[in-house]
């Protein structure tokens, strides 16, 4: 059986919980500002805003290590939701990755909206796909099973360099959604 820890308990933390708990993963959620919580999970998913991201690092590097840790964050300046604040050709994932050498970072999930993952469709009709990126073959696999357990699709995405180009396509999702161009319901879908 699967077992998860999920950093934070927003919209996204728990359409995540949900989907793995229906596909049978025992899920441990922890706050965002629990600095003092023991880490469970053989999978850990940072469904945070970026700026949490160095918290957690510096609060609980030595419980991830041997872990498999996922990155769900969009790394948006939201003072003007404009643009990524991280290096250009780089991305928030790439960092975790640095600061987590013992860990399998992952990223994943950020491409699809909380109620999409609830429903399992983006839209009325085109499935939910998460997409992973990541070095470590085994740990993707392990977390498109969870998923795909749970009822949405999965596909691996190649290389933890990818993760630059999801980045890119939530940054873009969420843009439009802000500005009312497509809903909260909506996104972008993989038809195959």
């Amino acid at each position: 059986m699967t077992s998860v820890t999920i950093f934070g308990t927003g919209n996204m933390g728990t359409a995540i919980a949900g989907v793995l708990e229906h596909g049978g993963a025992t899920v441990e959620d922890i706050g965002s500002a629990d600095a003092n919580a023991t880490v469970t999970g053989d999978i850990v998913i940072l469904a945070v805003p970026y700026p949490a991201l160095a918290d957690i690092v510096a609060n609980y590097a030595d419980q991830l290590a041997g872990k498999t840790v996922v990155d769900i964050t969009n790394p948006l300046d939201f003072s003007t939701f404009d643009s990524l604040v991280v290096p250009a050709g780089s991305s928030a994932a790439a960092s975790l990755a640095e600061a987590l050498p013992q860990s399998h970072v992952l990223k994943a999930f950020n491409t699809t909206f909380a109620a999409t993952l609830a429903t399992k469709t983006v839209g009325s009709t085109t499935p939910t796909t998460v997409l992973i990126a990541g070095d470590d073959t085994g740990a993707k696999e392990a977390l498109a099973a969870a998923i795909t357990a749970g009822g949405v699709n999965a596909i691996d995405a190649g290389a933890l360099k990818r993760a630059h180009e999801l980045e890119a396509i939530g940054f873009l999702q969420l843009t439009l959604a802000a500005g009312s161009k497509i809903d909260w319901t909506g996104g972008f879908g993989i038809v195959r």
